[in-house]
């Protein structure tokens, strides 16, 4: 630790003198840290002092906004040179002061993302003696003596800085971070929304600990405390989505105990956090930072065994044995713990102990590590299914710390972390040469975020939490809860101004809106969700598809679309493989290739499982890829994976044929509500297409040469004329000559046209008229109202979902459709609504649904009331002995106001 001290006398007091001073001086200072740090290798924790002599005239909230943006411009090289800390003293006049001011700015950073600023002015106390008194909140310093020493490096530093020099941030520093990114959030929704005020506390974080019968507890203790390489929270956490507070598991990997390994108390650690948030049914949270299952040898074993040679003489001729004397092999096994077993013999004149298994003294050495590696991917694997699981990799994620980072699917990974099986050196060993330089060539984001083992990509560690709690914003608090629907900014009822056009287009422009020409000075052009709501997932992998999340009136919603544009697909070369060769390869837009078939599937998984969200699919293929190669790389198996995801969707799920789009063959097919008629609906633009095939494939099969000659002759005058001429017995050769040159020159110059009218009476069958008709659609929308449209429905079905769940809890033995038909009863008895109000009016069911929830509840506690009479009914009429001994002990229980009722009613 070094601190660096400066005195600045300078002439000029003015604030922009100073501001522009401070910049170069700062610059100075560093670059003499630098040559210093050259030097000093291992510098952590330098400080830096800086004292401007002359008076300033300023107030101190002006200074406190400069340092602010003088860190920002300075920040990262700062952290370069490990400055943790600076102290920086002006004497001020202010508008409210007669006298010079000395005040004294702190600044501290000692994770790498979470910036401290305190003010102080300095007075004398009552001895005499100048102390620190914080300007505001009081500060870490408050009534400190300025004499006191400078505090050296605190004890959790060194695992800090062995932390950082990995890349990743020191795993008790999370829980700050986390902090610092919902404070973050906040201010990004008060920008929002100037009606939005955040909350004092907005994390509180209590650390989840194993007693002796591995038994997972809360409880507080000062950070480092752990004594295994896995550390657990529960956060309760302040968001504006939820201002009352959420409840999350943190689970973290230190990777400053024993590089992050996996041994058996690690793996406990895991398993009992992880279990425990399915079992409140709230977000699982990794932060992975590992080495892989711990590998050991039992040093108390190795430090004494001797081995048996062939001969002595000669140990070049290699051993026969290695054993322990006798003593040795007692010594090892007291106390009734087994440490190694051996085999008794007789050689060279001694009796020895031949090893034949080395057990430990400590457990975690071997393959027992693997053991508890099996229970965590089986733990994650559930966890899933179950709720929601989210990954960050925040550094090296080696072995089964890459299979729980896949295991847990949702992955936002940070640049320069790699997610890896076997480590670069290793593979160079079995393939006998230098191949991989680094890790990152093999598990980098270059290769995880483009397979879709990565969703997202981060910066750093701050970024990656802020993307965890921007993640988290659209999921409900706990298992079947209430979605997270905030008050939009957006208006609900809305135009769309955005229209995507009939060719190739970007997506993202009809999701989100875009500047008119791109220019972020025209006009802009809205889309269908609430502006800067959607965030895309998976954006490397597949990219014939886009997928992420989005808002629509406030309610979060899953998204699928699909990209129209020519697309470029690269698979990188081997270096292990001295022949392989980069490719690119082509992806046309609106066909389902088989990555991109199994990235809708996935997305589809991650909206249903642990997120919960209501799904809506812009649909516009034409079909599956059937080529040759497609279908070896098992288009087929990926394409109906979309079908098993859509059939086990248990939130409403819309597909909506976008305007200018088309849904083609298997395209329609695996997206057909059919599949999940209960949650599916579909709808189709009203300049939308689909049918089995396009019209110009139709026409080819079913209106040939032949059909539109005949349409010729049937429209065409003049053709059907030279026809009948043709066939009359009365002409020459040479006129039937002269008519036949006539009729193909006819032909010719209409074909091209009934060519056209073929497609487009083709195209007539494909209409959403026709849908709507067969009953394939539900309803034909028009794009610039859809928004408002899609709103109520969603909402509506939201709801009606979450009474129906609760109404076939009440009374198990009704049906989907009778808990839909005593819904529909009560909506119109409460409203005096007539019966089509509930098939036609989607804002006002939803408002009933939304508002009348204690109504609701009324109406289904009757009906739970109702249906346990009914099963004590039919339990007496099957042990009518064993109903009353129930009754006479639940009689005994009863308060005597209770008994009182139940005597009267039965004498009545």
């Amino acid at each position: 630790m070094r601190s660096v001290r400066k005195t600045i006398p300078i002439a000029d007091s003015s604030f922009e003198f100073w501001f522009v001073l401070s910049d170069r001086l700062l610059t100075d200072i560093l670059d003499a840290l630098e040559i210093v740090n050259s030097t000093y290798k291992n510098s952590d924790c330098n400080h830096l002092f800086i004292n401007f002599i002359p008076t300033f005239v300023l107030e101190p909230e002006q200074v406190e906004s400069a340092l602010t943006g003088f860190i920002d411009r300075h920040g990262k090289r700062l952290w370069r040179q490990r400055v943790t800390g600076a102290e920086i003293r002006f004497n001020v006049q202010t508008s409210k002061s007669e006298n010079p001011i000395p005040v004294r700015f702190t600044i501290s950073n000692v994770s790498g993302f979470v910036l401290q600023m305190e003010t102080y002015t300095e007075e004398k106390n009552s001895a005499g003696e100048l102390i620190y008194k914080s300007l505001g909140a009081p500060g870490s310093m408050h009534l400190q003596p300025i004499s006191n020493k400078y505090q050296i490096k605190e004890w959790l530093q060194p695992r800090r800085y062995k932390a950082h020099v990995l890349g990743t941030a020191y795993a008790y520093d999370f829980p700050e971070l986390f902090r610092q990114s919902i404070r973050n959030s906040w201010a990004k929704a008060s920008a929002q929304d100037p009606t939005i005020r955040a909350p004092k506390e907005l994390l509180n974080a209590k650390e989840l600990v194993l007693d002796e019968n591995n038994e997972i507890h809360e409880l507080y203790r000062p950070p480092g405390s752990n004594n295994c390489g896995m550390v657990a929270w529960i956060f309760e956490m302040f968001t504006p989505e939820y201002p009352q507070g959420r409840n999350v598991i943190a689970i973290a990997n230190d990777i400053t105990f024993r590089i992050g390994s996996f041994g058996v108390a690690e793996d406990m650690v895991f398993f009992k956090a992880s279990e425990l948030a399915r079992k409140l049914g709230i977000p699982r949270i990794y932060l992975s930072a590992n080495s892989g299952a711990r590998i050991g040898l039992a040093e108390e074993v190795q430090s004494m065994f001797r081995a048996a040679w062939n001969d002595k003489e000669d140990i070049s001729k290699g051993f026969k044995y290695l054993y322990l004397t006798a003593d040795e092999y007692q010594t090892l096994n007291s106390d009734g713990q087994k440490v190694v077993f051996g085999q008794e013999i007789e050689d060279e004149g001694e009796r020895r102990y031949l090893i034949t298994d080395v057990i430990g003294a400590t457990d975690g050495l071997g393959v027992e590590n693997l053991r508890g590696s099996g229970l965590i991917a089986g733990e994650t694997s559930r966890a899933y299914d179950d709720i929601f699981t989210i990954t960050l990799v925040s550094c090296r994620s080696v072995g089964i710390g890459a299979y729980l980072v896949r295991l847990g699917q949702r992955t936002i990974q940070n640049e320069g972390q790699p997610i890896i099986l076997t480590g670069a050196p290793a593979l160079n060993k079995v393939l006998g040469r230098e191949v991989y330089s680094s890790n990152l060539q093999l598990g980098g984001t270059q290769i995880m975020y483009k397979n879709g083992v990565s969703h997202n990509t981060a910066a750093n560690d701050l970024d990656g939490i802020a993307k965890i709690i921007d993640w988290l914003s659209f999921v409900p608090a706990q298992r079947g809860g209430i979605l997270p629907i905030i008050r939009s900014i957006d208006p609900i009822d809305r135009e769309i101004t955005y229209t995507p056009p009939k060719g190739p287009s970007d997506p993202r422009h009809f999701l989100q809106g875009k500047f008119e020409n791109d220019d972020i000075k025209g006009e802009w052009l809205s889309g269908f969700f609430d502006k800067d709501s959607f965030v895309e997932t998976l954006g490397g992998w597949a990219r014939t598809v886009v997928t992420g999340r989005a808002r629509l009136g406030g309610i979060p919603m899953g998204v699928i679309a699909v990209e129209t544009r020519t697309v470029d697909h690269v698979i990188p070369a081997d270096p292990a493989n001295a022949s392989s060769e980069e490719q690119v390869l082509v992806e046309a837009g609106g066909v389902w290739y088989p990555n991109s078939a199994y990235k809708t599937a996935q997305a589809i998984n991650d909206f249903n499982k642990g997120e919960q969200l209501p799904l809506i699919i812009f649909a516009n293929w034409r079909g599956f890829s059937g080529g040759q190669r497609d279908m070896y790389n098992e288009v087929l198996k990926y394409g109906s994976y979309i079908v098993d995801a859509l059939s086990n969707y248990k939130q409403p799920a819309f597909v909506y044929i976008v305007p200018n789009g088309e849904l083609r063959g298997g395209a329609w097919v695996v997206l057909d509500p059919t599949i999940n008629s209960d949650m599916m609906e579909m709808y189709a633009d009203t300049k939308a297409r689909a049918g089995v095939l396009e019209p110009e494939g139709i026409v080819e099969i079913k209106f040939r040469k032949p059909h539109l000659l005949a349409a010729m002759e049937r429209l065409d005058d003049t053709y059907r004329n030279l026809k009948q001429q043709l066939k009359s017995t009365d002409i020459t050769a040479d006129q039937k000559a002269e008519i036949t040159i006539r009729l193909e020159l006819r032909e010719k110059e209409l074909l091209p046209v009934y060519s056209q009218i073929a497609i487009h009476f083709a195209d007539l069958h494909d209409t959403p008229g026709r849908m709507k008709a067969k009953g394939t659609i539900r309803e034909a929308l028009e794009w610039k109202n859809s928004r408002k449209f899609f709103y109520w429905r969603v909402l509506r079905r939201v709801y009606e979902e979450r009474w129906l769940k609760q109404i076939q809890a009440a009374n198990t033995d009704l049906t989907r459709e009778d808990c839909l038909s005593h819904l529909k009863q009560w909506f119109c008895q409460d409203t005096q609504s007539e019966h089509e109000t509930w098939e036609s009016s989607d804002d006002s069911v939803s408002q009933w649904l939304t508002q009348s929830s204690q109504h609701i509840e009324e109406h289904i506690q009757k009906l739970r009331q109702s249906f346990i009479a009914k099963q004590v009914v039919d339990l007496a009429h099957s042990d009518r002995s064993a109903v009353l001994d129930g009754f006479i002990e639940t009689f005994s229980t009863l308060t005597p106001e209770e008994r009182e009722f139940l005597v009267n009613q039965l004498t009545h």
